[in-house]
């Protein structure tokens, strides 16, 4: 396995830069690259937040965000780093001229996974001559905070190299999951959107306001969530007699749930009623604020997930 002290991050918007902070927190150093002319200071203002939100999960006991370094190209940025985490723009040619473009200056054992949500990894691998050591390593926003990490290879992906990977995601504190076939949106981004659109579904049909579906989320089958899977949920729902007794007793009831269930599109129409219910909901708070409120709950449920006690 190759020797991943040091990393690289290609494309240093809010997924790059997060992922910048926590690869700085294990105590690796990181080469950034990213061609918008005011990356470094955005990168470093975004670290500097997110260096205190970590240290709370005791996630920065290794770090040192000095190590960090900007580079004017991309395989600049890739020479002598042991995994690299790419992130730049999801279009399928930029992906293709980005590995184009370190494929020959990476050191032999180096893992490249990228951060991609809507495009699947054989689309991608068409940018490289070999994609051996190249995975799919899809996080959940934002990567230092929220542990899930998507890998996926397939059969040109060389032996070991999702091992690897999952190693690697595994010493930084993440927890994975194994993509065993290839659909769009991987796993986690395809279960959010099932829900999604009953939610809208819901709005757009006047069951409840934007506001009441967020908060029947949050404070109901959400928190469940956070602890257990919806399977494993379920298992618990019949007592001892355990997931088969809950199949056996809400067939019908579920069976009739799906048969109802919506599937709206999102229109123009649709998005100004989910923009304003949601302006409504929040009384017009400015998406720093929201994001703050978020990433506070999301740390205090890690440290209780943790067993720490939450300040």
């Amino acid at each position: 396995m190759a020797d991943t002290s040091h990393t690289a991050v290609l494309g240093a918007g809010v997924i790059g830069a997060s992922w910048a902070a926590l690869f700085l927190a294990s105590g690796r150093s990181v080469a950034v690259f990213d061609p918008a002319p005011d990356s470094e200071g955005a990168v470093r203002a975004y670290i500097e937040q997110a260096w205190a939100t970590m240290t709370e999960l005791g996630l920065t006991a290794r770090g040192d965000p000095s190590r960090i370094s900007f580079h004017t190209s991309a395989a600049e940025a890739v020479e002598g780093a042991g995994f690299i985490q790419e992130n730049v723009p999801e279009r399928l040619p930029v992906k293709h001229a980005t590995f184009a473009k370190i494929e020959s200056v990476l050191a032999p054992e180096a893992i490249v996974a990228s951060s991609a949500s809507g495009l699947t990894l054989g689309q991608m691998q068409g940018g490289w001559s070999d994609p051996a050591r190249f995975v799919l390593g899809h996080p959940f926003n934002p990567p230092h905070l929220i542990p899930l990490v998507e890998v996926m290879g397939n059969e040109r992906t060389a032996a070991g190299v999702v091992e690897g990977a999952e190693a690697f995601y595994a010493d930084i504190g993440k927890v994975t999951i194994r993509v065993q076939k290839e659909v769009p949106g991987h796993v986690a981004n395809r279960l959010q959107a099932a829900v999604w659109r009953e939610a809208i579904h819901l709005v757009q049909s006047g069951v409840a306001s934007v506001g009441d579906v967020d908060k029947a989320m949050s404070a109901g089958p959400g928190l469940r969530w956070a602890a257990m899977g919806p399977t494993t949920l379920f298992g618990l729902g019949a007592g001892a007699g355990g997931l088969t007794a809950f199949c056996d007793h809400f067939t019908d009831t579920f069976n009739g749930w799906w048969d109802d269930l919506g599937t709206p599109h999102l229109t123009p129409e649709i998005t100004q009623v989910l923009v304003d219910g949601l302006r409504e909901a929040t009384g017009g708070a400015p998406v720093e604020d929201l994001a703050a409120r978020r990433d506070a709950k999301i740390v205090a449920i890690q440290k209780a997930l943790r067993g720490r006690p939450s300040d």
